[in-house]
């Protein structure tokens, strides 16, 4: 009798695989927001004063808990490399929400009573979900998913610190949050990709990377969306 060779299991996808069919998946969602009609309507100098309130506001939630949700995976994760990743993030968020005040002062809003204005479901679904993956998703599905989403998000607040600055005249502690995070941090990709490759070696699997980097960019996509209702309604 012949001896039966078992079959040969699929081979994993290495981080930057994974990454780049992540990206080619999402490109549909990220055509839709380098062209977003409220980044295009900013940069026209027609977002009225109201809506970039409710923006800061928004903003004020979304880093607030974004702040929380990465310290907790740092705990999670802190044996791992995983751990100084998410604790370089969350420090980022804190950095984030100072300049964040400068934002809000400019536009005479009390950066002590930005809680006050109720989140939109719409905008608040993003910080949602990383609260899920906080305390759901693995290190791999939370840096994959940031490591798409991130640089989308740049992109906007480039553009936006442009336009803020040309078309409503805000200086640079205005737009100091926007300039933030319009440069991407150094080693960050570095760093993420190491995370995803060390969950992959582990078994972490790579459909629940790719589903949690979905989920972010449509919900990173639906906050701009808001944004943009936003700007219609106060205009």
């Amino acid at each position: 009798m012949g001896t039966t060779v078992p079959p040969t299991p699929p081979s994993q996808p290495d981080a930057a695989r994974l990454v780049e069919e992540i990206r080619a998946e999402l490109e549909p969602i990220e055509q839709r927001l380098a062209g977003h009609r409220f980044v295009t309507a900013l940069t026209n100098g027609d977002v009225p004063a109201d809506a970039l309130r409710q923006f800061a506001a928004e903003q004020h939630w979304i880093i607030s808990g974004d702040r929380r949700s990465f310290a907790h995976l740092a705990a999670r994760f802190s044996n791992g490399p995983g751990g100084e990743l998410f604790l370089s993030l969350a420090q980022g968020e804190g950095v984030a929400l100072g300049h964040l005040d400068g934002f809000a002062r400019w536009l005479d809003l009390d950066p002590a009573l930005l809680d006050d204005t109720a989140p939109t479901p719409g905008a608040h679904a993003y910080t949602a979900y990383v609260s899920w993956l906080a305390l759901n998703g693995s290190a791999a599905d939370v840096a994959a998913a940031f490591l798409a989403n991130l640089r989308a998000w740049g992109i906007n607040c480039g553009r936006s610190a442009q336009a803020l600055r040309e078309r409503y005249g805000a200086d640079d502690a205005a737009v100091a949050f926007f300039d933030f995070f319009a440069t991407p941090a150094p080693g960050f990709e570095d760093d993420a990709l190491a995370v995803i490759d060390h969950g992959l070696r582990r078994g972490s699997p790579p459909g629940r990377a790719l589903s949690a980097a979905r989920l972010l960019q449509a919900y990173e996509l639906m906050f701009w969306d808001s944004m943009a209702d936003a700007a219609d309604e106060a205009a």
